[in-house]
């Protein structure tokens, strides 16, 4: 423990926070780092084309990941530049085998090699099943596609997909929250929004209908406001998730790329943790639409990060990553995304809770701005410093130097 550590502790317990109470907290929140900023949505199946979907990486900084072991690698790297235990978040797409499957006939022997090294390296697994980048999803439309056969061939992609994070879920031990996203949609404005809500209704619900046991498997389902191709109408509104979630019982996906640039994510937690049992975060940084820029620690996170911890949700909520920059070292924008999502739920944690919420029960605003503004000026990067040394990772400079020397390791890809 640094001298410096011991002042701020000191300086919060005056505040009326306990510290050490928030370092525990923190250690405990596990964050599912995707695995596609690490390929920009590449995936290793047999084949070629682009990501489609309205998704795209741009840029072409060196470093790459082109195989499942050097992706795995470039993880390893970046977990240990991370502090505590976190998991995995991966798309079908990144199957590991020698064979050349379709999406409807991917089993769970094709992601072993996955799941032996998540053993080895002592973490979970989420999974995702990959409606996008296919021939059969060409037109934008998959589970409420008009034509029957590609919509059978997406529920089951979407079956298999399940059993796959059951099975994860079951080896690891820990459930595998198994993530619902479809880019249906129209590029212009549908006449018949309700065909097409009622066919992905269907979908989904025949998807569903085999029983996966909840201590292997989660499902969530993701809405989406629109994208490239879809700008109209995106038939999987978060309107048609919610009601979909709650009647279902699933966790609802809240994708903070997903909304109007002005929509407050944080604003929603509350609002939908009344009605759903579980949610699931995908944290990201848009600029302009669902553009999934690298995480930074701006008031957008900390806003979403004080409300986990305000409205006691971090033990429903399912904390993954969704973002993906090709003009950046790959691993580095892991890192940083990663460690400023912990940074944020670290100052939620450390912020004088019962302090404000006693000035807003007491009607006095003057008090609860005066201590939200005040609070802004206490030393959490001590604290954050103290953690992420009692996890022997680095801060500062040495954070800094690790990076930069990985990325020129790497940086010979191509």
């Amino acid at each position: 423990m640094t001298k410096r550590y011991e002042t701020a502790k000191q300086v919060f317990a005056d505040w009326g926070v306990d510290a050490e109470a928030a370092l525990t907290r923190l250690a405990r929140i596990p964050i599912s780092v995707h695995c596609w900023q690490g390929d920009d949505v590449g995936g290793f199946e047999k084949k070629s084309g682009t990501s489609g979907g309205g998704i795209q990486a741009t840029g072409n900084h060196p470093g790459r990941a082109r195989t499942p072991d050097e992706l795995r690698a470039d993880l390893e790297f970046a977990y240990a530049n991370i502090p505590g235990k976190h998991r995995l978040n991966l798309h079908a797409c990144y199957l590991d085998t020698d064979e050349n499957p379709g999406r409807d006939a991917i089993e769970y022997r094709h992601f072993t090699r996955w799941v032996d090294w998540a053993k080895d390296i002592g973490i979970g697994i989420d999974f995702n099943p990959t409606f996008f980048a296919h021939a059969r999803a060409d037109d934008n439309l998959t589970l409420s596609h008009p034509d029957k056969g590609i919509r059978d061939f997406w529920i089951e992609h979407g079956r298999r997909s399940r059993e796959i994070a059951a099975g994860i879920g079951k080896a690891l031990g820990s459930p595998a929250v198994n993530n619902i996203w479809v880019p249906d949609g129209y590029k212009d404005t549908p006449v018949d929004r309700m065909a097409a809500r009622r066919r992905l209704e269907g979908s989904l619900d025949a998807m569903l209908a085999p029983k996966q046991d909840k201590a292997a498997m989660l499902d969530a389902v993701e809405s989406k406001l629109f994208g490239i191709g879809v700008e109209a109408c995106t038939v999987g509104s978060h309107e048609f998730y919610l009601g979909y979630a709650i009647r279902k019982n699933t966790l609802l996906c809240l994708d903070m790329g997903h909304f109007h640039p002005t929509e407050n994510i944080a604003d929603k937690l509350s609002s939908v943790a009344l009605s759903v049992g579980e949610i699931l975060l995908h944290v990201s940084r848009p600029m302009r639409w669902d553009s999934d820029h690298v995480v930074l620690l701006n008031d957008d996170i900390h806003a979403m990060a004080q409300e986990l911890v305000f409205a006691d949700l971090l033990g429903r909520t399912h904390i993954g990553l969704d973002f993906f920059d090709a003009t950046i070292s790959r691993t580095a924008a892991w890192v940083i995304g990663t460690r400023n999502m912990q940074k944020a739920l670290l100052r939620a944690l450390l912020l004088p809770q019962a302090r404000l919420k006693a000035a807003e029960d007491q009607l006095d605003f003057t008090g609860r701005l005066l201590w939200t503004e005040e609070a802004k000026d206490l030393p959490f990067a001590a604290v954050w410093d103290e953690f992420c040394d009692r996890q022997d990772v680095p801060t500062g400079q040495r954070l800094i130097a690790s990076l930069e020397a990985y990325q020129a390791k790497v940086a010979g890809r191509g």
